[in-house]
C-alpha cells in the first residue's frame, strides 16, 4: 500500500494521556505523531489502510491478565509484530477540583484498569466501578461531567493533562505492574541478527488428539522456553480452535530451524520475533497513598 504524506506514525487505542500513548511515545519517539482509536480494532484498520505506519497494542497485564481481542485481531489480521515494551502502570484516582475521596460514588476506567485495582474497590465497597473504553477517557468523561461524586483510575500523565485533583495514588493492587505492548506494522519485520528474542507463531493443528502435545514437543527439542498458549475460535469449525504459541530463544536464527520442524504436523505462520523488552522495579511500596485532594498541577 502506497503510504501519503499525511500518513501518521502510529495509531493507539484511547485518548491523550492515556497508557497507549505512553507506549507509543516510547516506542516511535516524543515528537512521533499519533492517531487516537476508540477501540483495538480501529487501530489495527487504521495501519491496514495506510492511514498509519503501525499501530501500539496492549497485549497483556500482569495483574489482569490477557488484554480481551488484542491476540485475535493480530491473528485474523496480515500485520506482524515488531517490537515491544514493558510500560510500568501506576494509577491514581483523579476527580474534579473540589472532589474528596469520602464524596466519591462511581469510578470510571478501562475494564483492564478496574480489575487491577480489586483491593481499593474491596477497600470501599460504596464506591461503584464503571467500565468505560480508556484510561485517559475516562477522566476526560469525569472532568466534563464536573460531578465531585464521579471520578475516574488513570495514569499521573492523564491527571496533569485535563487539570484534575488527585484523591489516592498507587491503586494497583501490587506494585509490580507493568502492560506489554506491541508494535504491529506490515510485513516484512526487521530481522534479528543476535541476542535473546520473543516470537509469536499463529499455529493450526489438525482436530485430533495429541496433535498439540507433539507440537509443544517439537518447541521444546529446539529448546524454545515456551512462555504462552491462547486460543482462537476458527471460524466455521465449531470448538475447533487456532493457537497462538509464544517463546523466548536465546538465538533468534534458531527459530527458523524450530518452525520447519513444526511446520511438519501443522500450518504455521511467524506473527513477530523482536527483542524482549525489560522491566524495572518500582521504587515506591505498594501500600495506597490517600491525599486529600491533592491538585496535580
Amino acid at each position: 500500500m502506497t503510504e501519503t504524506n499525511d500518513v501518521r506514525d502510529a495509531a493507539y487505542q484511547g485518548q491523550p494521556g492515556a497508557y497507549s500513548e505512553q507506549a507509543a511515545r516510547r516506542m516511535c519517539g516524543a515528537d512521533a505523531t499519533l492517531l487516537p482509536c476508540e477501540t483495538l480494532s480501529e487501530t489495527f484498520a487504521a495501519v491496514a489502510a495506510g492511514r498509519t505506519r503501525c499501530a501500539i497494542v496492549p497485549l497483556e497485564n500482569t495483574l489482569a491478565g490477557p488484554v480481551p481481542g488484542a491476540i485475535t485481531l493480530l491473528l485474523e489480521s496480515s500485520l506482524v509484530v515488531h517490537g515491544e515494551t514493558a510500560e510500568r502502570i501506576d494509577h491514581v484516582l483523579a476527580a474534579p477540583p473540589g472532589a474528596t475521596l469520602a464524596g466519591i460514588r462511581e469510578i470510571l476506567s478501562h475494564p483492564m484498569a478496574l480489575a487491577q485495582c480489586e483491593r481499593f474497590f474491596k477497600a470501599h465497597p460504596g464506591v461503584r466501578p464503571v467500565p468505560v473504553f480508556d484510561t485517559a477517557g475516562a477522566l476526560q468523561m469525569v472532568m466534563r461531567m464536573g460531578d465531585p461524586s464521579r471520578a475516574a483510575i488513570a495514569g499521573h500523565a492523564a491527571a496533569a493533562l485535563y487539570g484534575a485533583s488527585v484523591l489516592a495514588r498507587h491503586l494497583q493492587d501490587h506494585a509490580s505492574n507493568f502492560t506489554r505492548f506491541l508494535r504491529v506494522a506490515r510485513p516484512p519485520a526487521p530481522p534479528l541478527a543476535s541476542g535473546p528474542c520473543r516470537f509469536l507463531l499463529g499455529v493450526r493443528l489438525a482436530h485430533r488428539p495429541g496433535t498439540l502435545a507433539l507440537a509443544l514437543q517439537v518447541l521444546a527439542d529446539h529448546e524454545v522456553n515456551l512462555t504462552r498458549i491462547d486460543s482462537v475460535p476458527v471460524p466455521g469449525c465449531p470448538f475447533e480452535y487456532e493457537f497462538v504459541l509464544e517463546g523466548t530463544l536465546e538465538r533468534p536464527a534458531a527459530l527458523g530451524s524450530a518452525v520447519e520442524a513444526l511446520e511438519r504436523h501443522a500450518t504455521v505462520r511467524l506473527l513477530g520475533c523482536f527483542r524482549v523488552a525489560p522491566t524495572q522495579s518500582p521504587s515506591w511500596r505498594p501500600d495506597h497513598q490517600i491525599d486529600s485532594a491533592v491538585p496535580t498541577r
